[in-house]
């Protein structure tokens, strides 16, 4: 997002918060669409995309709050394995698989995160196009880090729709 787009955004921000007297801050996420809407007073006035659960691990859908805001996040269960000297062993790891000689378990770090089912939460992460979290709602940087600030423990999240289950062909 350029220094244009986050003044403008900023100030359309301020004018609803003006105009809604401060009103109530939501999130609805689309798992149909896999997008996220930011609404101030029931007006939606933030867009963005999202990477939902894959098939294997859907994002529960309905109607939750904030359970915890967390600024620098790390996943207990998913991340990656690493040698002694820092390469990349398996890039999709749990902290359960075995460890080669010499690896150590890295966890998925998840900025900006907010809880609200269980261990999911939405945070900045990879959006590849297609569902392929383990249930969290991945954001873009910017988007996971406005919605960090603008919404508090307690306010609402409603998920709807359903994810696509097609994964997106990759190339030989």
């Amino acid at each position: 997002m350029n220094h244009v787009s986050r003044v403008w955004l900023a100030l359309m921000l301020l004018v609803v918060a003006v105009r809604t007297g401060g009103a109530a801050v939501a999130l609805e996420v689309d798992l149909t669409q896999q997008r996220a809407f930011l609404l101030e007073g029931g007006v939606m006035v933030y867009s963005s995309p999202i990477s939902s659960g894959k098939p294997s691990y859907p994002t529960a859908i309905g109607d939750f709050k904030i359970l915890e805001k967390e600024l620098n996040h790390f996943s207990s269960l998913y991340g990656r394995i690493v040698s002694s000297g820092g390469r990349l062993l398996r890039g999709d790891a749990t902290g359960f698989d075995p460890l080669p000689r010499g690896g150590r378990f890295v966890p998925a770090p998840m900025r900006y995160f907010l809880r609200f089912d269980g261990d999911c939460g939405l945070h900045a992460g990879t959006l590849p196009g297609y569902p392929a979290s383990h249930g969290c709602v991945r954001l873009p940087k910017a988007a996971a880090k406005l919605f960090f600030e603008r919404l508090s423990v307690g306010d609402s999240i409603r998920i709807s729709g359903e994810a696509p289950r097609a994964v997106a062909a990759t190339r030989p």
